[in-house]
């Protein structure tokens, strides 16, 4: 399913959305929504690297100083090229001022609910009204083009086996016919669809781009992390084995990087770019990389594969627990291809991107002693 909105937009010329580009766009202002996210901070490192002006959201202004961290631990001093805005999705307050002056907008926070038991309305109305709240004021503030980080959550959930890579035609049925869809990939589906229905009916020239990422793997920056750095840190602090789960993955700084392609190319208006590295993998695989490339800081690491029925008996009556079991023995490969012809991205590999991780983490002490 293309998006594609073709380059003669009528729109492009009303007053409010004047999209002839400045010879050097360096400089210009881009708002990253929701940054304390592990792939906020690094779009946030790519953009000061680019020489762009960088604003950001935060919830409570309280979480500056852990930004400033992050980003000091990613080789990065902003000074004044970083300011700060307090604006929670759930509520219009702070988002007029956010998006003033800016000329592009990445936008990837996301509403999490807190606890196993959040209902699948507690992930999906906020994930929706979140990427309108967003839009409307970008679109309203005169912005040039959104770049939407969605997830590979609304591209494979819901689907019998597939005898190819997924792609980003591709689009998870919602519907529970084929499949478990759990409410986290719901939210993400409802959420993309609801941005790209926006910008056909509403968007009056706001340009729109998303990026769909595979597991994000890459250097941690802190404790506040992404939920696939999880993976290789239970692993490396001795999980009993692996499950038998099978997963794309990605370096966050690739990610970031599609990101900025995604937000000056032309050829990505109105096109999803799925961020995968290369072929998808087993957990034994990541499993075995960790244990031949990081020596004695992988000593813990077993390369034993867990029976299923032991996985779906530990995850038994969790929320949690099921969803992994939903996954076990299912090849979830993706293509890249679209981002590296269309884009120009040449993202690391996996087992780079594995290597990263897992030195991060022994370097921010992050692992069990």
């Amino acid at each position: 399913m293309s998006h594609s909105n073709g380059t003669n937009n009528p729109n492009d010329s009303n007053g409010l959305h004047d999209r002839n580009d400045t010879k050097d766009p360096r400089g210009d202002l881009v708002l990253v929504t929701g940054g304390t996210g592990f792939i906020a901070q690094h779009c946030i490192l790519a953009l000061l690297a680019s020489g762009y002006r960088v604003r950001t959201t935060l919830r409570s202004a309280k979480r500056e100083a852990e930004v400033l961290t992050h980003l000091r631990v990613g080789g990065a001093d902003p000074g004044d090229r970083l300011s700060f805005v307090v604006a929670d999705l759930s509520a219009d307050a702070g988002w007029t001022e956010a998006v003033a002056g800016c000329r592009y907008v990445l936008h990837g926070a996301s509403p999490t609910p807190s606890g196993d038991h959040a209902s699948e309305g507690d992930w999906i109305r906020p994930a929706v009204d979140g990427n309108l709240r967003v839009l409307r004021a970008a679109r309203d503030a005169g912005v040039k083009r959104v770049v939407l980080t969605s997830a590979f959550g609304a591209i494979c959930a819901g689907h019998g086996p597939m005898s190819r890579p997924f792609d980003e035609t591709d689009w998870s049925d919602i519907s529970g016919k084929s499949g478990e869809v759990w409410p986290y990939q719901k939210s993400k589906t409802l959420a993309e669809r609801a941005a790209w229905d926006f910008i056909a009916k509403e968007g009056r020239g706001l340009e729109l781009s998303a990026i769909n990422p595979v597991a994000v793997l890459g250097p941690a920056l802190g404790p506040d992390t992404s939920h696939s750095i999880g993976i290789i840190q239970r692993m490396m602090d001795g999980q009993p084995g692996c499950p038998k789960i099978n997963t794309g993955v990605v370096d966050v700084r690739d990610v970031a990087d599609l990101h900025l392609r995604a937000m000056t190319d032309p050829a990505a208006n109105g096109e999803r770019f799925l961020a995968t590295a290369g072929d998808s993998l087993w957990m034994v695989d990541i499993a075995t990389v960790l244990k031949r490339r990081l020596g004695a800081a992988a000593n813990r690491v077993k390369t034993r594969v867990l029976p299923n029925w032991l996985v779906k008996l530990i995850g038994r009556g969790t929320p949690a627990g099921r969803s992994v079991a939903s996954l076990l023995g299912r090849n979830l490969n993706a293509s890249g291809n679209k981002a590296r012809r269309v884009l120009g991205w040449r993202p690391r590999s996996n087992e780079e991107a594995i290597v990263a991780t897992a030195e991060s983490l022994v370097r921010l002490k992050m692992l069990r002693d």
